[in-house]
């Protein structure tokens, strides 16, 4: 066995536990032994990803078992093994067979009771540097001042948002927020809605808005991004410099907030960093998929802090709403997509904006690559999985019992003749809703509402959206209903 084959954590990552090591010094198809290629492997990725991300992720890596031609590699805890796998898992194939080439695989696994690296053999040589993780914009870069930032996406613009009533309020407080960061009522900003709806571009667009002049440091980060570097700032020893970093940006934006629920470590230290900001008067932004009431599971004190500034919720996109975004990026394209195409593909995919326009980048790259037109049947043909991943499945049924039990009223007042407010208006909201989740026709929707006329079904649909415009806790309770049916 090669010498070093019994170092321990701190002089390679080997263990002296035989069990972990391929007992024989090479393999059927190969030169270079077990150990040796692991010592080559481990040079590689040190030299790549650089001394401090490799302390802090990649030391702690324990040479496992070869059986046949897939290899195991172990961690010791259940967040470093997730955290590899997510970012080094397919260089780490790559090296391998490069090394082996009779191993085709490389498997991590956790295994409980091996020695962890101590936090001060990670930072070996003094206080870690901050260079944490990822390829990250530096100092001088006019989208940040803070290397834990990330860069902002150029065609996530203001300019390439489309407006709508759903969005609209949204918005316009983003726009303010951009053109005078930290003003009353607006610090903190929380944008919240359901997947794909918009809350990430408007956030990118106040970013872009406000570096144009190079005057505002702007910090975007996602939330599970402020935990990771979170961490590996503890690991290395360098809190300190993470407090500091973005303790000194003017404008700190957190995407997908509701990521941090169950964290209590990273809320705690987030919501230090959102009190020392706005005491100092710079401008927080937020995102979440909830409003801050509804985010059961963050502390008390955060949500509450959470909710003191602007909250602004992003609805469903509107049939209307999808048009004007098909017809906006179907002319940017350059292609020409017929109207009975973009309205098929309004109809048919009404939740998510990003795959909306995924389909139609779809139809538009075929067309360019075949040299055929966009038209319905092709539309048809290429989108088929999307579309029928897309097909409605929520009964007519299944809406009258969840509108029932939200107003607390029978299931049988659904298709009674009782004409009170209590009755009346859940059962125009269960409508509203058959209409918008079933592809039923609406005299057919009326006879499952006490054989009533298509008319009265119109009716309630128009009714309905009137109040959702004029009533915003309305609108919530019947948005809140559609995202229950659908999920």
């Amino acid at each position: 066995m090669p010498a070093n084959a019994g170092m321990d954590m701190k002089g390679g990552t080997m263990v002296e536990n035989a069990q972990y090591l391929d007992a024989s010094a090479s393999a059927p198809g190969s030169t270079t032994s077990l150990e040796t290629a692991w010592v080559r492997v481990r040079e590689k990725l040190k030299s790549e990803v650089g001394e401090v991300e490799y302390r802090t992720w990649l030391r702690q890596i324990v040479l496992g078992p070869l059986d046949e031609d897939e290899l195991t590699l172990y961690l010791p805890t259940r967040f470093l093994r997730d955290w590899v796998r997510s970012q080094y898992e397919e260089r780490l194939q790559t090296l391998w067979r490069t090394e082996r080439e009779d191993i085709k695989g490389v498997e991590l696994q956790v295994k409980r009771g091996l020695p962890e690296v101590p936090v001060d053999d990670l930072d070996e040589g003094g206080e870690g540097t901050g260079e944490i993780s990822e390829s990250l914009p530096q100092a001088a870069a006019p989208e940040s001042r803070s290397d834990l930032a990330v860069p902002l996406d150029p065609r996530f613009t203001f300019d390439t948002f489309i407006v709508g009533k759903p969005n609209e309020f949204a918005y316009a407080c983003a726009r303010r927020v951009a053109e005078k960061p930290s003003s009353p009522g607006f610090n903190p900003l929380f944008l919240y809605g359901g997947v794909g709806l918009g809350k990430t571009h408007l956030m990118h667009a106040i970013g872009t808005e406000l570096t144009r002049t190079g005057k505002v440091s702007v910090a975007y980060m996602s939330a599970e991004k402020f935990m990771y570097r979170f961490i590996a700032a503890i690991r290395s020893q360098s809190t300190m410099e993470f407090k500091e970093q973005l303790r000194s940006v003017d404008v700190l934006m957190i995407d997908d907030l509701q990521f941090l629920i169950g964290k209590d470590n990273t809320q705690e230290e987030f919501f230090h960093t959102f009190n020392a900001l706005v005491d100092a008067g710079r401008q927080i932004i937020v995102s979440a998929d909830k409003s801050p009431s509804d985010l059961s599971g963050l502390e008390d004190r955060l949500r509450t802090r959470l909710g003191c500034g602007m909250v602004a919720d992003i609805h469903a996109t509107t049939f209307e709403l999808r048009i004007s975004i098909l017809e906006a990026k179907a002319k940017a394209s350059g292609t020409h997509v017929p109207s009975k195409v973009l309205e098929y593909l309004a109809h048919k995919i009404t939740t998510n904006v990003r795959e909306l326009e995924g389909a139609l980048n779809r139809l538009i790259a075929h067309a360019d690559l075949v040299g055929r037109p966009v038209t319905l049947d092709t539309t048809q043909d290429v989108l088929k999985d999307m579309l029928k991943a897309h097909d409605r499945r929520v009964t007519i049924e299944e809406i009258q019992r969840k509108v029932s039990e939200h107003w607390n009223i029978r299931l049988t007042d659904m298709s009674s003749a009782r004409r009170a407010r209590a009755v009346a208006r859940p059962r125009q909201v269960a409508m509203y809703l058959a209409k918008q989740l079933t592809s039923r026709s609406l005299p057919e929707i009326g006879r499952k509402f006490g054989n009533r006329d298509h008319t009265t079904v119109m009716h309630a649909v128009n009714r309905v959206t009137e109040l959702m415009d004029q009533d915003t806790s309305f609108a919530e309770d019947v948005e809140l209903l559609r995202r229950m049916l659908e999920g």
